[in-house]
This record gives C-alpha cells, sequence and structure tokens, in this order.
C-alpha cells in the first residue's frame, strides 16, 4: 500500500493472528526487540521527523499490536486496541480477511463494519 502520513516508498501489510503467554508490555518490548533486531532504528527516525517536521518517518519494519483479546488498555507507551485501526485502510483490509467478524472491545463494531465504514468515506 501507499504510506499513511508521509512521502515513502509502498508498504508491504500483514496481519497475523497469535497466541502468547506474554503480558501486553512484555509482547510490545518483545516486538520492539524485534524491529530492532530486523533493522529498525527509531534514533534515526527521530532524527529524520524533528528534520523534516513529519509525523512519520520512513523504517524498515513497523509491528503494530492491533488488539490483545478483549482487552483495552491506555498507558504512555501502549493503547489497546490500537487507537487507528479505524482510519487505516492498510490495516482493516487484511484483518478482515482473518477476522472480520472480530468485535473492536471499545466501539463494538466489527472489523468488517469498519471496514465498510472506512471504505464510504
Amino acid at each position: 500500500t501507499k504510506a499513511w502520513g508521509f512521502e515513502a516508498d509502498d508498504f508491504r501489510n500483514q496481519v497475523l493472528i497469535v497466541e502468547s503467554e506474554l503480558e501486553p508490555m512484555q509482547l510490545l518490548a518483545t516486538v520492539n526487540d524485534i524491529e530492532r533486531r530486523l533493522g529498525r532504528d527509531r534514533d534515526q527516525e527521530q532524527i529524520i521527523k524533528s528534520a523534516t517536521g513529519a509525523r512519520y518517518a520512513s523504517r524498515s519494519i513497523d509491528i503494530d499490536i492491533l488488539f490483545y483479546g478483549d482487552l483495552a488498555v491506555e498507558s504512555e507507551r501502549l493503547t489497546l486496541p490500537h487507537p487507528r485501526i479505524a482510519e487505516r485502510e492498510f490495516v482493516l483490509e487484511p484483518l478482515t480477511e482473518v477476522a472480520a467478524e472480530w468485535q473492536h472491545p471499545v466501539s463494538g463494531k466489527s472489523v468488517g463494519e469498519m471496514y465498510e465504514e472506512l471504505k464510504k468515506r
């Protein structure tokens, strides 16, 4: 898909459903470690964002935790469900392929409903 929020090469997107015994913050730390090992440099991204004034910067990989079961979490480091799911076609399209009936624990809307609403905008 096209980059969202800044100019960059197109992205490859996918959605995975995983099971984990990790607590949400442990899972976030693990995901951040995977990103780092795959070449993501958050310090360099911050330099680019500061220099350009952009909210986002290109990166080698970006792994988001979209849902964690029916849990709702809001902290400085992690918000669950992901706060911009309903705004992002590149998330909702593949998410609909694997979990169209999954209900957002806060809005109560299914993934499929959110996707259809977004396409109508």
